[in-house]
């Protein structure tokens, strides 16, 4: 099937019939092969530049709401097994809504595989599209912005385009949408796994040093093993959790997690908690949504960006000690530098294009950053950023 085929339905090619398609809200079609789940499902596109760790991409519960578009080919290659699905909450919503790749999946070869990507996406319910020019979506998404959409997987190939275009306009997109209760958990536990080892495994923390308390607005597991890692037993809590309820458990350290939708909306119960929980002191520690919702408790303006930072080569410089880091982003959202009031540093900031990427307080043991340091998937870099939440209970541990 040729870029032009794949891109317009009337170019009059008759075999093999398009399986699935993408629907977008401007009324532009892409037609390819369906994978995964049948059915459909509407959501923005957003495109990733990861050339690994698809699995761990796909079950981030940040991306609930969206349809993912790999920018790299060869994607389902090693397959997929249980161990580096990032969803937490598994009866919660898996993630992304859909995805969107350049070739066909091929058979998965590596040693870590327990099934077929394909098969994979059917269990979890997400409907895939293969066989479309991704580079021209992406440059599509690049000059327009994010698009809201459709995509649909029907095997007979039979489509109500003109429903789906409709479907499409309507979705009210992520501005004002509060997707934090899809994908948080349901009640309070405790996490004591630790970051994967070559030849052991994961492993438990049995001896922590720490007491974190962690909001669920969509944590990853890896978040969780590196802060079993550094020392820590760590209790989750769903997102409405209030700050009495959360100090009364008497942490060392407060962490606010990543998650989906627009954290102007998700801030309406979580900010009022996040200030409670700064103003008394306990050192603070927030990544992608919690970054952004701790930009709005301390004053601050979030705003939606025109395509978002997703992908794992993304350079970031920490000003407060000069080095550059490469990060692994996923967000669509982003603290305006410019509304950061006095008191409130800003530490990191992405050499992509300027925007903040971490702030601080001056006066309190309180830190956060836009990217994912947990490194599911991604470099490695940022861990330095766990070990700094824990010196700084240690701290005020000792004072």
């Amino acid at each position: 099937m040729t870029e032009q085929q794949s891109l317009d339905r009337s170019s009059g090619w008759s075999e093999p019939r398009p399986t699935a398609c993408l629907v977008l809200a401007d009324g532009t079609v892409l037609e390819g092969f369906g994978l995964g789940a049948t059915g459909r499902a509407v959501g923005e596109v957003c495109f990733n530049t990861a050339m690994t760790g698809y699995e761990e991409i796909l079950t981030d519960p940040s991306y609930a709401g969206q349809i993912i578009t790999f920018t790299f080919p060869h994607i389902g290659n090693v397959g997929a097994n249980e161990e580096d699905i990032e969803t937490v909450n598994l009866a919660a919503t898996p993630g992304a809504r859909g995805v969107v790749l350049r070739a066909a999946i091929t058979q998965p070869s590596n040693y870590r595989a327990t099934r077929h990507l394909d098969e994979w996406l059917k269990r979890r319910g997400i409907i895939g599209l293969s066989g479309v020019d991704t580079r021209a979506l992406t440059r599509l998404i690049r000059e327009k912005g994010t698009p809201n959409a459709v995509i649909a997987h029907e095997p007979s190939g039979r489509f109500d385009l003109d429903a789906l275009k409709e479907e499409a306009r309507a979705w009210p997109g992520l501005v004002g949408m509060d997707l934090v209760p899809m994908v948080t958990c349901g009640q309070r536990f405790t996490w004591d796994e630790t970051p994967w080892e070559w030849g052991r495994g994961y492993g438990r923390q049995d001896d922590p040093q720490f007491h974190v308390v962690a909001i669920d607005y969509g944590i990853k597991r890896n978040i969780l093993r590196l802060l079993a890692g550094s020392g820590c037993k760590v209790t989750v809590v769903p997102a409405q959790t209030s700050a009495e309820d959360i100090l009364a458990m008497k942490p060392d350290g407060v962490f606010l997690s990543n998650g989906p939708g627009d954290p102007a909306a998700t801030g309406e119960y979580a900010v009022p908690v996040i200030r409670r929980i700064v103003d008394s002191g306990v050192p603070t520690f927030g990544i992608c949504l919690g970054h952004q919702m701790l930009g709005l408790a301390l004053g601050a303006r979030t705003v939606k960006m025109r395509q978002g930072h997703h992908g794992a080569n993304h350079p970031v410089k920490d000003l407060t000690t000069g080095k550059v880091e490469i990060t692994s982003m996923n967000h669509g959202f982003a603290v305006d530098r410019d509304s950061l009031p006095a008191g409130v540093e800003e530490t990191h900031v992405s050499l992509f294009d300027g925007s903040n990427c971490g702030l601080a307080l001056k006066d309190r043991p309180v830190f956060s950053v836009q990217y994912h340091p947990e490194a599911s998937p991604g470099p490695r870099d940022s861990h330095y950023l766990f070990r700094r939440f824990t010196d700084l209970m240690r701290e005020r541990k000792r004072g």
